[in-house]
């Protein structure tokens, strides 16, 4: 009996589970406080900074976001076939890190900006391309850095509880919640000490913070190392993807099998890519199927692994079919992140004209305002995981309480909200500054308070707790899992092509709304002049068509059908765990 706890205590307990949770948590902290520090008072450093107009500097922005979140598809690529998710991580943060130190040197050097704009006019000069070349090349830096960090942290985070444990089944979902959180409380901190000090101290300082912050995450992550659960690279998912599409292409013209048992399965073949379990054959997408089909040519006898460009397993099969059946789902929250980002832009600006004292001596930075996004997430997440799931849990009788999918509907319809009501608050916030006349002082402070934007910013908040992690829980559950860096990517890159739609959203506004007289909604000298609260409207109608687009979707989709392992090596460790059970 003492030889089996100490056998356990080498192999299993030092792996995985809650005990890494502090250094995966720390490193999520430091990092977001990197990433959000300098993010989220981004437009002002553009246009106060830089120099750069305003519509120029809101694209900037939006651009680099959505490159931000493009470049995980190709660190997930790395992740799943090649080196891991530890190794990724940890070398897309130290080129993360250099990215930051350039950034923060380019702030600090005066040589690397425009001269501070002169006279009572504002006359400003722009950035020189040499200047706006270091500003891109920073940027690009850590846009690549964060494609290896994004998609593979979550992951990595959630492969530290073993899904054939009992004991950790529900560990997985309350992952996704506290990782949120956590992530959700270092930007709080972010938007509110780091835009203060970059408001008030300086960009050098503001941006050093959070460069010091990335460097802490390295260290707190390699501290870890001993503890963590490392699964290894199960080869490229997307050369699997494929070689199943080749096969079902070559044999597209061979009738369908009568049996789908009757289909090629190799369970010793499948081994690497479905330790949790191995997925059924599902009776969608039957002409995929027929890359499963045995022939004469394929002689499966000869040799232990087929030639897979012409013959694939139903698992390999059914990992295809499921990243397809995950594509109408994923393109639902396209549009939600288009509408999340004007926080950063146009909400903002709306922010800088109105009076945001909170006493005579102390106004809140502009920047600072998302803090009302964050801290109605964060309350959301806690209500969600201590109230909600609970008195849910009761009438669903799920121990989710909902379904990520409904938890996802439930997001897109408060998003809706929040742009509705957004348009309105615009129209407010124009008529005051039309009775004080201040119609034409674009750089005048309105005598309205800046907590009229409260509404927005924390509907949004909401919006995200639930669809946000709806759609992680969503990726992470219904994607193979050699894949679920590759669908952690496909996460972030809703957010980029979200982000993308933005840039061209508020470009065809700008061209298309553009009056004679030089005027449009959305104006790049005086918002006081546009039409922004049209521009919230047209976002929520878009919003509503993709509201009734994913609810369609919703109830068509169909789960992945999987059988866990049930091995003798299981089952000699499930009697080993009954056995020890009294003593652990």
């Amino acid at each position: 009996m003492g030889n089996m706890e100490r056998k356990d205590s080498h192999v299993k307990r030092p792996k995985g589970g809650m005990i890494t949770m502090p250094f995966i948590f720390a490193n999520e902290i430091c990092e977001k406080l990197a990433v959000v520090g300098f993010g989220a008072n981004m437009i002002s450093y553009l246009t106060l900074q830089l120099n750069l107009p305003l519509t120029k500097s809101a694209n900037t922005l939006t651009n680099f976001s959505g490159t931000a979140s493009l470049t995980p598809l190709l660190g997930a690529f790395i992740s799943d076939a090649y080196a891991g998710r530890f190794w990724t991580i940890t070398i897309a943060s130290i080129i993360y890190q250099i990215g930051m130190i350039c950034l923060t040197i380019s702030a600090v050097l005066p040589k690397l900006r425009p001269p501070p704009c002169k006279g009572d006019n504002q006359v400003c000069q722009e950035a020189n391309s040499g200047q706006l070349a270091i500003l891109y090349v920073s940027l690009l830096l850590t846009a690549i850095g964060s494609g290896g960090i994004r998609p593979c942290v979550v992951a990595f985070g959630a492969d530290q509880f073993d899904e054939k444990d009992p004991k950790q089944a529900t560990a997985t979902w309350k992952f996704f919640n506290w990782y949120y959180f956590c992530m959700g409380i270092s930007m709080l901190v972010a938007v509110t000490v780091v835009v203060y000090i970059q408001d008030n101290i300086g960009w050098g300082w503001g941006l050093g913070i959070p460069t010091v912050a990335m460097a802490l995450s390295i260290i707190a992550f390699l501290v870890g190392y001993p503890l963590y659960r490392n699964l290894d690279p199960a080869g490229s998912p997307f050369t699997r993807l494929v070689q199943v599409l080749v096969a079902a292409f070559r044999k597209r013209n061979l009738p369908m099998v009568s049996d789908p048992k009757l289909l090629y399965e190799n369970q010793d073949l499948d081994a690497p890519i479905s330790v949790a379990g191995k997925l059924l054959h599902s009776k969608h997408m039957k002409f995929l199927d027929k890359a499963a089909i045995v022939t004469a040519e394929d002689d499966i006898k000869s040799s232990s692994t087929p030639n897979l460009w012409r013959l694939n397993t139903v698992h390999r099969v059914e990992e295809l079919k499921s990243v397809i059946r995950m594509g109408p789902i994923w393109a639902a929250g396209i549009l939600l992140i288009t509408a999340y980002a004007q926080q950063g832009t146009f909400s903002l600006q709306q922010a800088k004209t109105m009076d945001r004292h909170l006493t005579k001596s102390f106004e809140i930075p502009a920047g600072s305002m998302s803090v009302f996004t964050l801290t109605s997430m964060l309350t959301t997440i806690v209500f969600y995981d201590r109230i909600f799931v609970p008195l849910t849990r009761k009438l669903t009788g799920t121990e989710r309480g909902i379904s990520f999918l409904t938890r996802m509907g439930i997001g897109f319809a408060i998003s809706v909200l929040a742009t509705f009501v957004a348009g309105f608050v615009e129209i407010k916030r124009k008529q005051v500054a039309f009775k004080s006349g201040l119609l034409d002082k674009p750089h005048a402070i309105i005598p309205i308070s800046v907590f009229w934007l409260i509404p927005q910013y924390c509907l949004h908040g909401v919006a995200e707790a639930f669809m946000s992690i709806g759609h992680l829980e969503f990726f992470y559950d219904q994607s193979p899992e050699s894949m679920r860096s590759t669908a952690m990517a496909l996460f972030w890159m809703a957010i980029s092509v979200g982000n993308y739609i933005s840039t061209l959203l508020v470009s065809m506004v700008h061209k298309f709304s553009e009056k004679p007289d030089g005027s449009n909604w959305l104006p790049n000298d005086n918002l006081n002049k546009g039409k922004l609260e049209y521009f919230y409207w047209l976002i929520t109608l878009l919003q509503v068509c993709n509201l009734i687009y994913y609810l369609f979707c919703a109830k068509l989709y169909t789960f992945k059908p999987i059988q866990v392992h049930s091995t003798a090596q299981d089952y000699v460790e499930e009697l080993e765990d009954i056995e020890l059970r009294p003593h652990v």
